[in-house]
């Protein structure tokens, strides 16, 4: 089996991936990424493909990856039905930590893919801290 089929699911990758990248040139130099106004929109699916065709980050360090996203819908789910003690603000800074180590694992060996993901951090926060777009996922 290739290494690209172990990526996230489509219910885990959901947290990584936007609707949309802004075509803004935006740059961080925390990590080392910068998004110019060549690079395309990106969709959902389009993200989650790339994410699991991706050499720059190994077959185990996806399934980990995967897990972790995993958790972190979970924890949302959680707090969506009040049953969760996590503040909304607590799950903000979770999902800053993943996404920085998703775009840290990518940057040397994917530039692009990480300037994507980072790219994308609004969109897809703003799918997870909506009740209405989070249930879609």
């Amino acid at each position: 089996m290739p290494p690209s089929r172990a990526a996230p699911s489509s219910g885990a990758a959901a947290a990584l991936p936007a609707t949309t990248a802004t075509n803004a040139p935006a740059t961080t130099a925390a990590a080392g990424v910068s998004a110019t106004v060549s690079d395309p929109p990106l969709d959902l699916g389009g993200l989650e493909q790339r994410l699991r065709d991706t050499h720059a980050i190994g077959v185990f360090t996806k399934l980990s990856l995967k897990n972790q996203v995993d958790d972190l819908l979970g924890q949302f789910r959680s707090f969506y039905r009040g049953q969760s003690h996590i503040s909304l603000g607590q799950l903000r800074q979770k999902y800053e930590v993943l996404l920085m180590k998703v775009v840290s694992l990518l940057q040397d060996d994917d530039p692009r893919l990480a300037s994507a993901v980072f790219s994308s951090r609004e969109s897809i926060w703003g799918v997870l801290a909506d009740p209405k777009k989070f249930s879609n996922i």
